[in-house]
């Protein structure tokens, strides 16, 4: 009888669970411009994650004399194809192209030809040029494709900001956690330290950084993932330090019950509402740290794909009006959407609506 009213317990603990994640969700998709936003900006991801396949210099499927080949999986020389040299077959040679166009032959290439690092040798005229037929957003001061780079650019953006979002939350909520709950000393302690830890000039150290290690991805990440989590940590500690104090956390401490399992099983649920509603907002902030650092040149290397880099040309270049333009736009639509979506989840979250 004891173990069926536990079971019976937790099946309306379950229900109750489900009908206000059902009862958010529903909140959420009552506002038609944040669950628009959410499916437009999923799709344009979506799409990213397959830029190669998207936008490349290598054609994706070749048959030639009746086998088949994926120069985007595996590097072939171009003898494969009837040429003359052990290096990777040059899939844009004219002679390499005549024999893989030729009959018997098939080759497939991507909707955009060009790759994020391929220079066009046979523009015909001075970089940047201007959009065409053969370049719809036209190139930049290098020769390079700027529709290839806009979408290798926002997907590293984009993962970009899912991972420093993803790190800076994670650290945000443990060390809010720690404060709210124990509370006293330690919390004391740690508030000194978030102090003098907000207080170091983060820029100074990214240019200190820049200039002794080589710049990447990873290295961001880490430099920004060190402040990233400050001001998380109070909201987190804030919703802790509420419910520590209440009957039912009293009496799980009565019953004996690890501090831990109290943290995650009793608080942590009340305290993920404001984190939530947060996320969108602080991948944008991510999004646009990227883009500004890479626009100061401490991003990124200068052969990366990124929408700062891009943004640098455009004000290097400042009469090829395409590399700006077309930048700002994505860029500017990608923060419109994440804010959208963070609006919406913030209204769907709200306790008097629910």
């Amino acid at each position: 009888m004891f173990y069926k009213k536990q079971e019976s317990k937790k099946d309306r603990q379950t229900l109750k669970r489900q009908s206000l994640s059902s009862r958010r969700w529903r909140n959420f998709k009552k506002n038609r411009r944040g669950y628009w936003s959410l499916l437009l900006f999923s799709i344009l991801f979506f799409l990213s994650l397959f830029a190669e396949v998207l936008s490349n210099d290598k054609p994706f499927l070749i048959k030639y004399e009746g086998a088949w080949y994926f120069p985007l999986l595996k590097s072939y020389p171009e003898t494969t194809f009837g040429g003359d040299f052990e290096t990777e077959a040059d899939y844009r040679d004219p002679y390499i192209l005549d024999k893989l166009t030729a009959p018997g032959n098939k080759v497939f290439f991507p909707l955009n030809p060009y790759s994020s690092n391929f220079i066009d040798l046979d523009l015909g005229e001075a970089v940047p040029a201007a959009p065409s037929k053969t370049h719809l957003l036209g190139t930049d001061d290098r020769g390079r494709d700027v529709f290839a780079r806009l979408i290798y650019g926002f997907r590293l953006s984009v993962l970009f900001g899912f991972a420093l979002t993803l790190t800076g939350t994670l650290t945000g909520i443990v060390a809010g956690a720690i404060q709210g709950y124990f509370g006293g000393t330690t919390d004391l302690i740690f508030q000194r330290f978030i102090e003098i830890w907000s207080a170091m000039p983060e820029l100074y150290l990214l240019i200190i950084f820049a200039s002794i290690f080589k710049p990447s991805a990873l290295l961001l990440l880490i430099l920004l993932s060190l402040f990233g989590w400050i001001g998380l940590s109070d909201y987190v500690r804030a919703e802790f330090l509420k419910g520590r104090n209440l009957d039912y956390v009293k009496a799980a401490k009565a019953l004996g019950v690890g501090n831990f399992t109290i943290m995650q099983r009793h608080l942590l649920p009340n305290a993920m509402t404001p984190v939530i509603t947060f996320l969108p907002f602080r991948m944008s902030g991510a999004i646009l740290a990227l883009t500004s650092l890479d626009f100061l040149g401490l991003g990124v290397p200068p052969s990366t794909p990124s929408l700062g880099e891009l943004l640098k040309q455009g004000k290097a270049n400042i009469e090829a009006w395409w590399l700006s333009l077309s930048t700002f736009i994505v860029l500017v639509g990608t923060l419109i959407l994440l804010i959208f979506i963070g609006e919406a989840l913030r209204e769907a979250f709200d306790p008097r609506k629910q």
